[in-house]
């Protein structure tokens, strides 16, 4: 699968720019899955569900599947936080693989950036464009942050579909 990163600050447009970029591809005909990386501890189970007493009680794993959707819960209980591509291996096949976050990755990134975060551009040597609310001085490709269709085309030649 061709993977890609969005990554930046809190707040620079990452979220945003993901959700119209799939959209965006989607409607070329592309296949897109996303990975998504958290900072803080979060639940996408319910408590008093059933998939979560599950979990509670000590499963390592928890499938809960249903006519619509399925989806596999993993705790790690104390081990290390698994690496992109770790994670990678785990999604089903599709053309492209969004990955919003995971700054220190070795997958190509395209750094988004909004002058009113309050932070500096996150830029590293698999950063290569910008998305932002403003001219930068850098010398790599730069997108307005709103013209999704352009980032698309860059994203999807950079890796070659």
């Amino acid at each position: 699968m061709k993977t890609f990163g969005i990554i930046g600050w809190k707040n620079t447009g990452k979220t945003g720019l993901v959700e119209r970029l799939v959209t965006e591809i989607c409607a070329r005909g592309f296949t897109v899955s996303t990975l998504k990386h958290a900072h803080h501890a979060f639940d996408v189970d319910e408590p008093g569900r059933d998939s979560h007493r599950h979990r509670v009680a000590g499963a390592s794993q928890v499938l809960v599947a249903g006519g619509q959707r399925w989806a596999l819960m993993t705790e790690l209980r104390g081990a290390p936080e698994p690496s992109v591509d770790h994670l990678l291996a785990q999604l089903s096949p599709a053309d492209l693989v969004l990955v919003e976050g995971w700054k220190a990755g070795t997958h190509q990134k395209l750094a988004t950036y909004r002058k009113d975060s309050g932070r500096d551009l996150y830029l590293d040597d698999h950063v290569c464009a910008v998305a932002s609310d403003t001219v930068l001085d850098v010398a790599l490709p730069q997108f307005d942050l709103d013209d999704t269709a352009a980032i698309a085309d860059f994203i999807l030649a950079q890796v070659a579909l």
